[in-house]
């Protein structure tokens, strides 16, 4: 640890806090976090570990701090992002890039020196009068081939406390490391305006692929914020591409057939396609609903939920479309809802949700009425149409006893499917490996939703469900996908699907 950074922690922390991070014996850490707290200059620091006294004071402050608002059920809280700030700000999303890198003319990206020093200048004292909350976690199962150290660094409980329901803990395992890399993850929701992001014509995601670090600002919504999730997936996805595995947009699920046996298969759905209703279909169990990490061990293919957690769309999730999920909501437990509606009572409401809307609540718009239109004249609904839920998945009846296998789960087959209004057929199994992953998963086509900001219902080709997240050639991630086959002697089927026909 350098000394500036010694003596500047040790001025800006709490020496119980201080302790936490001593304690670490990493230096890389020490300074990542130390870099930052001189550049944001919050006025405290507050650092996670994995204890239950740490994680409990992240979720108090959440509703101190007013980022989230205590619902009627126990543990529900809710929380809103601003009205501009509903989802993944795919313009915005940027890779910084050396000057003249191939991969520019692929990827979304900017010249690494000139978005550095825009991003650090919007990061400069941004958290005076704030507090840093600092969290250590682990993407996929602890002590595992699978596993990822990560740091968060945030003046959003929100978003720390998102994180803990997602993610598992990793303090214990970066004490265990002592110097190995690990990504890193620096964001501010910048300066607040009734608890929500003001400043969101600033919002900036930067991701530097080299030292695998990615700066957000001027958000809240988890998408662009919540580091752990999408933004790490970039990551991963260079990452695997140099030590020859895959980071997937996939859900991971076990099927059961009539005899009690089970198998375990992989699927790449756009958001708002059916990813997680098809993970949570009645009688089979889920292991996870949105990113896998592949590798091979023994000439099988291996896959791993690098989350435990859940952050889903809730747009027409009912006791009859999603049963077991839609319990898990309507019971007492660790859930955060963002950009629902909630009544009088504190109870809340989304589109597709049993029974019908309230004639008036407060939204993500503030109060709210039926009827009621944005300045472009544009009616509010009652619930924004990509509100969602951030749930453990120990909180479902059908989790998977496999979910924190270090090993992972044999994988045996893959499945792609998009929204297609007129033209796949409903399901159709590949000849060989190479064949699906030509022709289902590089050439699978979707219409888009509002998961991101844009029109929706065009038309795009989203090679596997992963096209808003490579970090490398497209070229160059059909062939890592192609070659994957290469070491294994059991080869998963792949299959398509359409829902939408």
């Amino acid at each position: 640890m350098s000394h500036h950074y010694l003596n500047l922690l040790k001025g800006k922390m709490s020496p119980g806090q201080f302790k936490k991070l001593a304690a670490l014996e990493n230096q890389d850490a020490v300074d990542f976090i130390g870099k930052y707290v001189e550049l944001c200059n919050p006025d405290d620091v507050f650092v996670r570990t994995d204890l239950p006294e740490d994680i409990e004071h992240i979720r108090f402050q959440a509703l101190e701090l007013g980022e989230e608002k205590s619902l009627s059920q126990e543990g529900h809280t809710v929380h809103f992002d601003g009205y501009h700030d509903q989802a993944r700000d795919k313009k915005n999303t940027r890779y910084l890039l050396p000057r003249g890198a191939a991969e520019s003319q692929f990827l979304n990206s900017i010249d690494k020196e000139k978005g550095l020093e825009e991003i650090q200048k919007l990061l400069e004292n941004i958290m005076q009068g704030k507090k840093m909350f600092v969290c250590f976690f682990c993407l996929g199962p602890l002590n595992s081939p699978f596993s990822l150290p990560a740091v968060q660094i945030t003046d959003s409980s929100y978003v720390a406390h998102s994180e803990d329901i997602l993610y598992r803990p990793g303090y214990g395992q970066f004490k265990n490391m002592k110097g190995a890399s690990f990504f890193k993850f620096v964001h501010s929701a910048g300066k607040l305006e009734n608890c929500v992001s003001k400043n969101t014509e600033k919002r900036r995601i930067y991701m530097d692929l080299e030292d695998n670090t990615v700066y957000s600002v001027n958000t809240q919504y988890a998408g662009n914020t919540v580091g752990l999730k999408k933004l790490s997936l970039r990551l991963a996805i260079k990452k695997a591409s140099e030590e020859g595995w895959l980071a997937e947009h996939m859900f991971i699920m076990g099927v059961h057939d009539r005899k009690g046996e089970k198998a375990y298969f992989c699927g790449a759905f756009p958001s708002m396609c059916g990813k997680t209703s098809t993970a949570m279909v009645l009688g089979e169990t889920i292991v996870g609903d949105d990113i896998a990490y592949l590798k091979e061990k023994d000439g099988k293919a291996y896959a791993a939920n690098v989350e435990w957690g859940i952050f889903g769309i809730i747009k027409d999730v009912s006791s009859k479309s999603d049963p077991v999920l839609f319990k898990a909501l309507e019971s007492p437990g660790e859930i955060i809802f963002s950009n629902i509606l909630v009544d009088k009572n504190n109870v809340p409401y989304w589109l597709g949700k049993n029974g019908t809307a309230p004639h008036k609540g407060y939204n993500y718009s503030g109060e709210w009425y039926p009827g009621k239109t944005d300045n472009q004249g544009n009616e509010i609904p009652a619930s924004h149409k990509n509100a969602r839920y951030t749930i453990r998945l120990s909180c479902l009846e059908n989790v998977d006893d496999k979910l924190e296998s270090p090993e992972g789960v044999e994988v045996k087959g893959l499945i792609y499917g998009g929204r297609d209004s007129d033209t796949s057929v409903p399901v159709e199994e590949s000849f060989s490996w190479e064949h699906g992953i030509v022709t289902k998963a590089a050439n699978l086509e979707s219409e888009t939703t509002a998961a991101t900001l844009g029109q929706e219902g065009v038309r795009v080709f989203n090679p596997m469900s992963n096209m808003d997240f490579l970090s490398v050639p497209l070229g160059k991630y059909i062939q890592m996908n192609l070659e994957f086959s290469k070491g294994l002697k059991t080869v998963p089927s792949i299959f398509s699907v359409n829902y939408f026909l």
